[in-house]
């Protein structure tokens, strides 16, 4: 509820400034009560270089409401899917991997009387089958109402200009940044989404190691899947973007190239967002 009561004390009139809980840990001396938590919370707040956190609109948690469910559904679907395929593989009844195919096995192995499905497992097999249809149909609800969201917000409609970025990236952007102003530059944007390599220098010696996964992971899923769409286009086209990412996918590794790639459509995205410009990915005239 912190932003909730944020917002209510800006209607009152005073200055909120919000802490992540790991930038205020450091400052809790000796044990954890009350008196050691408000006390670092104050010296936390006094420093000249502490990182706030921005405070949500009604309208972004609203946004962010929708893909916190989507995103439980469709898990929960995936999971019901699963629960079928390895009840039905006891009888011998085995369906592709995707889950449209599952779907359009199942009335079939339903219908067929010589499988060896026995009448209690055929409805059990059925009432599973309503539960992944109508998780389906909810998972397909909250679609249009991103899409409607999408088409409406400007910020996200700009955003889509992007390749690999569609309704369910820009909406989730605008939910989980909001206003990308808070950054300095696109770097602190993408390092916020835990997209930029963690570090563990000292000496004057660089040592990079792995992305820091921080932030929000369900927008850092999104845009790596999105580069991934990009990446496996990315041959057939000649701009600056594409012939990076290839040329990247051809000397590292393919999920490296992808992560690469999320990073730098993230920093795109800060970009459109604080300037207001339009996406220009850079071709080269033949």
């Amino acid at each position: 509820g912190a932003h909730h009561w944020a917002r209510e004390l800006q209607k009152r009139g005073f200055v909120v400034r919000l802490i992540a809980p790991q930038f205020v840990k450091p400052y809790v001396k000796s044990n954890k009560n009350d008196a050691n938590d408000a006390e670092a919370i104050c010296e936390a707040m006094s420093r000249p270089n502490m990182r706030f956190v921005a405070v949500k609109t009604v309208e972004q948690q609203d946004l962010q409401a929708i893909h916190r469910i989507r995103a439980e559904l469709c898990s929960q679907r995936t999971a019901k899917g699963n629960q079928i395929r390895g009840l039905c593989g006891e009888y011998g009844l085995v369906a592709p991997r995707e889950l449209l195919q599952l779907k359009a096995a199942i009335p079939c192995w339903l219908e067929d009387l010589d499988n060896g499905l026995t009448y209690r497992f055929r409805r059990l097999l059925r009432s599973l089958w309503l539960d992944l249809l109508q998780l389906d149909l909810r998972v397909k609800e909250l679609d249009r109402e991103i899409q409607v969201a999408a088409d409406t917000d400007p910020v996200a409609c700009r955003l889509q200009q992007m390749r690999g970025v569609g309704p369910v990236i820009a909406t989730a952007i605008v939910a989980n940044v909001g206003d990308a102003k808070q950054f300095c530059n696109g770097r602190q944007m993408a390092a916020s989404l835990g997209l930029t390599p963690r570090q563990n220098s000292s000496g004057g010696k660089t040592r990079l190691l792995g992305i820091t996964k921080r932030g929000d992971a369900q927008l850092r899923t999104l845009l790596v899947h999105g580069a991934r769409s990009v990446l496996r286009t990315a041959p057939s086209k000649d701009d600056r973007l594409s012939r990076w990412v290839t040329h990247l996918a051809q000397t590292r590794h393919h999920n490296i190239a992808a992560v690469a790639l999320a990073n730098k459509m993230a920093r795109i995205a800060w970009a459109m967002m604080t300037k207001g410009t339009d996406y220009h990915p850079g071709t080269v005239p033949a």
